[in-house]
């Protein structure tokens, strides 16, 4: 017990503290972050939508995230990481007081697209700023730890949005709202004059090589392994669209439940993702463990088909966890360590523009699946997907030549 403590503990040292911050930031900013898992509810309940109708607006948002991760990253690169965070944080406020009264396809999409498109500058920029803030040795762990408070905000988020959607769906869309504006006022207090690692960094030799200040779009390798990413990602993030809705369709589970169900998710990471990762990065190579998950993440979906009842849910959701903790900390590891000081912000950009692109084909794809041909297809389809993205990341990454972390 003694050992594993120590083990445990040791997961959480050494970081800086402007990467506790970060994650503190992170963890306000996604405790509010009740709309998004609720949002295909509560078009198809609240307001009527269709099946095929809400996947549309679903999709919406991750058009509007691809735009937004590929302008957050050409922002870092030109103004810095600070001021896109913070720019982002404040002008998703309004947004959400605005969302609640869109009531057609046509306007909730609109504004869907204009939400993401301002949040999701937000992604590369944080994921540039970890980096900037964080000790060589530490960058995974310290996104490790951003992830973590992201995952406990996700399972107060949620949990709390399911008992606020009993009483009222606007309730949602203000509590985002007052939680961004609470996180762009500790973000501006804490990080308007705050120096990083830049410098250490830039008085360090960088290696001559073929990579040194290459834009990611020639990089043939990265740009597949951001491919397989987004392939990845596409199928996890069936856990924000069609998972809810297989929920409330196939088990009539109610607001709140579902929101018990993604919170346990949430809790699961929080308490498992440092741990896991201090002992994977000591025992595993990257590859290895972006496999490992990638099956995971398979065999999760999997599940939903083998049985039927409510432990299959928790069973399945906890695979799907192990999944994310063992894969999504090492892509981002990995797309810093193919970039140069000078390229960050571009490599970041497009690692966020494979997340972001997964919200336009998770939430598309997923529904007129299911709509079409039921969720049991839904799911086989999803596993099979992941096997074949297993084995890509396999053959890509063998190949692929990485720098060190300055």
């Amino acid at each position: 017990m003694k050992e594993f403590l120590r083990l445990y503990l040791d997961a959480y040292r050494g970081l800086s503290a402007p990467a506790w911050m970060l994650a503190l930031v992170m963890l306000i900013n996604r405790s509010g972050a009740m709309v998004i898992p609720f949002l295909g509810v509560y078009m198809i309940n609240h307001l009527s939508f269709s099946l095929e109708d809400t996947g549309t607006v679903l999709s919406c948002f991750g058009i509007g995230a691809v735009a937004g991760s590929f302008a957050g990253g050409w922002l870092t690169d030109k103004v810095g990481h600070f001021k896109v965070q913070l720019f982002s944080l404040i002008l998703t406020v309004p947004m959400f007081f605005l969302l609640p009264e869109l009531n057609t396809v046509m306007k909730l999409a609109i504004g869907v697209f204009m939400l993401s498109l301002i949040s999701e500058t937000f992604r590369p920029a944080n994921s540039v700023s970890i980096a900037y803030y964080s000790k060589p040795d530490n960058i995974i762990r310290s996104f490790s730890l951003n992830r973590m408070a992201m995952n406990l905000g996700f399972s107060i988020g949620p949990a709390l949005g399911g008992f606020l959607a009993a009483i009222s769906y606007t309730f949602l869309f203000y509590g985002n709202a007052i939680a961004a504006f609470f996180s762009a006022i500790l973000f501006f207090i804490y990080f308007r004059n705050r120096k990083g690692n830049e410098k250490k960094a830039a008085e360090t030799p960088v290696e001559e090589t073929e990579l040194k200040e290459r834009s990611p779009y020639k990089d043939i390798l990265f740009m597949l392994f951001s491919i397989l990413c987004s392939i990845f990602t596409i199928c996890f993030f069936q856990l924000l669209s069609t998972l809810p809705l297989y929920y409330r369709e196939v088990y009539q589970m109610t607001e709140a439940n579902i929101g018990v169900i993604l919170a346990f998710s949430g809790v699961v990471v929080f308490l498992l993702e440092m741990l896991l990762v201090h002992i994977a990065e000591k025992r595993l190579s990257p590859r290895d463990i972006i496999v490992l998950g990638t099956l995971l993440c398979g065999f999760s979906f999997l599940i939903l088909n083998l049985a039927h009842g409510m432990w299959v849910l928790y069973t399945a959701m906890f695979v799907l966890c192990l999944a994310e903790i063992l894969a999504m900390p090492f892509m981002a590891t990995i797309t810093l360590q193919r970039s140069t000081i000078k390229t960050r912000g571009a490599y970041m950009g497009i690692n966020a523009l494979s997340v972001s692109a997964a919200h336009v084909f998770s939430p598309f794809v997923g529904t007129r699946v299911a709509a079409v041909y039921g969720f049991p297809v839904l799911w086989w389809g999803t596993a099979i997907v992941l096997l074949l993205t297993s084995i890509g990341f396999f053959f890509v990454m063998k190949r692929m030549k990485l720098n060190t972390i300055k």
